[in-house]
C-alpha cells in the first residue's frame, strides 16, 4: 500500500511540470530500465530553445534518462581543448525517419496488456511525449517472429490470379490495430515500409519457408501482384505503404543461413524481375509513387544488390528508388562500402530496414535488460550510418517478451521495449533512449551538416550534426570516455556543453543564419 502511495504521489508531481520521470529499476551489473505500467510512465518533451541558450538532453550508463540542461549560447571567453565546428553552409543528405517494426511479435505482445498500458507504449513511441517515431516497417505476411511460419494465398496451389488472398488474423487482430493506433498519435505522418519474407510455398523452388529456395520462374509476375494486392488490401484499412522492398534477406535463400521464412534470388533474376515485373506493376498502378526498395540485406551486401545487379539489368534503375541495409554485420563491414551507392548514384538514397541485439548464435543472453552496452552499439552504428548519408534507420520488432518472442523458429533476441505480461508492465531498454536521442530531435526534413572536430584520441566521442526545419541545428555526441567539457561552434557563436561519463547528448541550438559570421 505504501509503494503504492508513493507511485501516486510521485505522479502528481511530476505530471505538475508536465512530465513524468523515470521510474528505475536498477539491473546488476548494467544499467536501469524504466519500468511502465497501467498507472505511471515516464514520458518527456522537447524544449525549444531560446535565442541566446541551447538546451541538452543526456541518458547515460550511471541511469539519467532525456536529462535537461540548458546554457549560454553566444560568445565565450575561456577556451576549450575539444571543440565541434559546425558548418551549416555544407549540406548531405534529407532525412526521412526513424522507428521500428510491427510483427506478428510485436503486435501480440502490445495486444497482451491491459488497454491503458498499450496506450502507454504507443505514445511512448509516436507522440509528443515520447519518441516522435515517424516510420515503421510492416511484414507481408508471416516472419520467423510469428507463431508459426505462413504466407497469403497457400491455398488453393499454383494459383497465378491469388482468388484467396486475403489477410490474416495476425493482420486484422493484431498488426493493423496496432499501426492505427501509432499513427492517431504520430506527431507526423508515418510512412511505412512494407516487406515479404516468404510467398507460400507453391511459388517456391523448394517446398520449406525456410534454408534454400528461390521463386519459380513462372510465378514472377504472381509475386509482383502478390504485392500490389498487399497494398491494396491495406489501403482498404486506411493505411498507405511509403515504401516496398524486394524480399528480406534474400542471400539467407540462397545459402541456407536462416532456418526461418526465406526466400533467395541472384542479383541477375531480381534485376529481370524488378524490369519485368514488380516495376512495371507498382508504376502502372494506384500505387505509382511507392519507394522499390532493394537489397534489404547486410551492409556487406549492398554493391551486390545494387552495383552488381545495375550491371546486369541496367533498366532496374529506371525502378529502385533506393536501397535498405541490416545491422548484423555492421561491427565486420566497414561504412565506406556505402560510397559504392552514394557516389555513383547520388539520386539513389539508402535507408536502414532492420537493426536488433542479440541475435547472434553465441549470444546465449538474447534479453538483457539494462545493457547500456547495446545502447551504446546502437548509437554508434546510427550515427555511423548517418554519416555516410543513410536517410533514416528502422529498428525490428517495438516490443518483445521477456524471451525476446515470441518466435516460432526459437530465434529470440532483444528489444528497446520487453513486455513482461505476467506483471502488466513494460520495461523500457536502455536502446529506447538511444533511438530517441535521434528520432525526437532530428525530424523528417532535417539536413544533415558538416563538422569539423578539434580534440585528442583520448576524447572518445562520436557525433553527427544536422540543420531542421524548427530552425535549429542539433547535434548527437556519445561520449564513452570520462566526463568533458565540450565546445560546440557555429560561425561567432559558441557553447559550453558538459558531457556525462558514458553517455549519449543531444544539443539543440536555436538557428537564424543571419545572425552568424563565417568570416565571408
Amino acid at each position: 500500500m505504501m509503494k503504492i502511495k508513493l507511485l501516486l504521489f510521485i505522479t502528481i508531481i511530476y505530471k505538475a511540470h508536465g512530465e513524468n520521470k523515470c521510474a528505475a529499476r536498477e539491473i546488476p551489473n548494467e544499467s536501469v530500465v524504466c519500468v511502465c505500467n497501467s498507472t505511471y510512465c515516464d514520458d518527456f518533451v522537447r524544449e525549444p530553445p531560446k535565442r541566446n541558450a541551447y538546451v541538452a538532453y543526456t541518458s547515460s550508463k550511471s541511469g539519467l534518462r532525456f536529462v535537461k540542461t540548458e546554457g549560454h549560447w553566444g560568445k565565450q571567453e575561456e577556451k576549450c581543448s575539444t571543440s565541434l565546428t559546425l558548418d551549416p553552409t555544407i549540406k548531405y543528405q534529407r532525412v526521412e525517419g526513424f522507428g521500428g517494426a510491427v510483427t506478428d511479435a510485436a503486435s501480440i505482445n502490445w495486444k497482451s496488456m491491459p488497454e491503458e498500458l498499450q496506450k502507454h507504449l504507443i505514445r511512448s513511441y509516436f507522440s509528443k511525449y515520447g519518441l516522435e517515431y515517424n516510420m515503421m516497417r510492416v511484414p507481408i505476411g508471416g516472419t520467423d517472429f510469428s507463431t508459426h511460419p505462413y504466407a497469403y494465398n497457400e491455398l488453393p496451389e499454383n494459383d497465378t490470379l491469388l482468388t484467396n488472398y486475403t489477410l490474416t488474423i495476425e493482420d486484422r487482430k493484431y498488426k493493423i490495430p496496432m499501426i492505427k493506433a501509432a499513427m492517431q498519435e504520430a506527431t507526423s505522418p508515418i510512412h511505412l515500409v512494407a516487406t515479404t519474407w516468404s510467398p507460400p510455398l507453391w511459388m517456391k523452388t523448394v517446398d520449406t519457408y525456410g534454408g534454400y529456395s528461390q521463386l519459380k520462374k513462372k510465378y514472377y509476375q504472381t509475386y509482383a501482384d502478390y504485392h500490389l494486392k498487399f497494398l491494396q488490401h491495406y489501403n482498404k484499412y486506411g493505411i498507405p505503404i511509403w515504401g516496398m522492398t524486394t524480399t528480406n534477406e534474400p542471400i539467407n535463400g540462397m545459402f541456407s543461413f536462416a532456418k526461418f521464412n526465406s526466400m533467395g534470388w541472384t542479383v541477375k533474376n531480381m534485376g529481370h524481375w524488378i524490369v519485368d515485373n514488380l516495376g512495371p506493376t507498382i508504376r502502372n498502378s494506384t500505387f505509382k509513387d511507392l519507394k522499390i526498395i532493394t537489397g534489404d540485406d547486410q551492409r556487406i551486401t549492398v554493391p551486390y544488390w545494387f552495383n552488381i545487379m545495375l550491371r546486369e539489368t541496367p533498366n532496374a534503375l529506371d525502378y529502385i528508388d533506393g536501397i535498405g541495409v541490416h545491422y548484423y554485420t555492421d561491427q565486420f563491414v566497414p561504412a565506406v562500402i556505402f560510397e559504392t551507392v552514394t557516389k555513383t548514384y547520388p539520386n539513389k538514397f539508402i535507408i536502414g530496414t532492420e537493426a536488433c541485439e542479440g541475435s547472434f548464435p553465441w549470444q546465449k543472453e538474447k534479453v538483457i535488460l539494462g545493457s547500456w552496452k547495446r545502447a551504446q552499439r546502437y548509437i554508434d552504428d546510427i550515427i555511423q550510418d548517418l554519416s555516410y548519408n543513410l536517410i533514416g534507420w528502422i529498428d525490428w520488432n517495438l516490443c518483445l517478451d521477456m524471451r525476446g518472442g515470441p518466435n516460432w523458429a526459437n530465434n529470440f533476441v532483444d528489444s528497446p521495449i520487453i513486455v513482461n505480461a505476467k506483471s502488466q508492465e513494460f520495461y523500457k531498454q536502455p536502446m529506447f533512449y538511444a533511438m530517441g536521442h535521434f528520432s525526437k530531435f532530428i525530424p523528417r526534413g532535417s539536413v544533415r551538416i558538416e563538422v569539423e572536430k578539434s580534440f585528442t584520441i583520448f576524447s572518445h566521442l562520436n557525433y553527427v550534426a544536422f540543420l531542421t526545419p524548427r530552425d535549429t541545428i542539433v547535434v548527437v555526441v556519445h561520449n564513452k570516455g570520462k566526463k568533458q567539457t565540450i565546445s560546440v561552434k557555429c560561425g561567432s557563436m559558441e557553447a559550453r556543453v558538459d558531457l556525462e561519463e558514458e553517455a549519449v547528448t543531444t544539443l539543440e541550438l536555436p538557428y537564424e543564419n543571419n545572425e552568424f559570421d563565417f568570416g565571408k
